[in-house]
């Protein structure tokens, strides 16, 4: 079973997907992204298509469980594996300058190749991190789904920035990054093309942006440079949150650009990271419980001011402690 259903009060399709039930559990001291075990080439980054993908551009007929009120549509879409690096327990923080540099470019060099089919919407890179939001396999890795609607978290924020910019002729994400930098509570760290902070209304205590400094609205709009500080600044990102308890820290890391093959989102969408960390402290972690996910009302239980703090110790900490490596 493979397939899309309606949910009509959402107003959003969800994704059926029982053949990822039965993934495989790997052979102990097995990793099918490691060279070493044959089943990939050398590489130094390398996309992989997704062995159990919740989206395909082959989709199989829906199961015959459709009726006049409950609607289905065929799984189409394409679910790729991003592999950061041969070894196999490399971090991010690890990478140098150049091969950050290398990942940027095959992040771009994916999206364009999902874009460029005209079924695909919205094509989205992800990271999940740590066995904490469920990470089976340890090597560095992050995911793209191209999926052929406009997931409902998404239309709802390009729609808000479109109805801010028909009422103030500005873009809400220039602006809300322009009142963040004024205020300067919140701003973790900055350089010439990104800016790292913490939200204002951040739902998430360590749930830190990262923010174009430039109005771009797709990754692949990026310069030359633009796309050199990126892999640097995802980079230090990670390290910042690992050096803050000072072990791996879990995080969800999701990379946002503007709809594809949907129109004009030039002048109000702009391109953006955000970090989901489960953790609340070193040991305890942040549970969407009933409010979160029953009624979406979000709740911090800490103070973004404060922690903002935290996190600029740890972005020094970080630097502090990062061995020299070759650009």
């Amino acid at each position: 079973m493979a397939e899309l259903r309606w949910n009509p009060f959402l107003q959003d399709w969800h994704m059926i997907a029982s053949n990822r039930q039965n993934r495989p559990q790997m052979p102990k001291d097995y990793c099918p992204f490691c060279p070493s075990f044959g089943n990939v080439p050398d590489y130094e980054v390398m996309e992989y298509d997704n062995d159990f993908p919740a989206l395909t551009q082959d989709p199989p007929a829906p199961d015959d469980v459709a009726t006049d009120f409950f609607k289905t549509a065929p799984n189409y879409g394409k679910c790729e594996v991003i592999l950061y690096s041969p070894g196999h327990t490399t971090t991010l923080p690890e990478l140098s300058d150049s091969h950050m540099r290398k990942l940027v470019d095959l992040w771009c060099e994916r999206f364009s190749k999902m874009a460029a089919d005209e079924k695909i919407k919205y094509v989205f890179p992800f990271e999940n991190r740590g066995d904490v939001v469920g990470v089976t396999m340890p090597h560095p890795h992050g995911q793209m789904y191209g999926y052929s609607f406009i997931p409902k978290r998404i239309q709802v924020e390009s729609h808000s920035a479109k109805e801010y910019y028909q009422k103030n002729g500005s873009c809400l994400f220039c602006d809300t990054l322009k009142n963040e930098l004024k205020e300067q509570k919140r701003i973790i760290f900055s350089n010439e093309h990104f800016t790292v902070y913490l939200p204002f209304y951040s739902d998430y205590p360590y749930g830190v942006y990262i923010m174009a400094n430039r109005h771009v609205s797709y990754i692949t709009d990026l310069t030359g440079a633009e796309r050199d500080s990126l892999g640097i600044t995802i980079r230090d990102t990670a390290g910042m949150l690992d050096a803050l308890f000072d072990y791996r820290f879990p995080y969800m890391m999701c990379m946002y650009s503007a709809p594809v093959n949907s129109g004009d989102y030039s002048k109000d969408f702009h391109y953006h990271i955000k970090f989901f960390p489960p953790m609340r402290s070193a040991e305890k972690q942040k549970f969407n419980a009933s409010s979160e996910t029953g009624a979406w009302a979000n709740c911090n239980p800490t103070c973004p001011e404060n922690t903002s703090e935290e996190l600029r110790a740890a972005y020094k900490k970080y630097l502090a402690n990062r061995p020299a490596q070759d650009k």
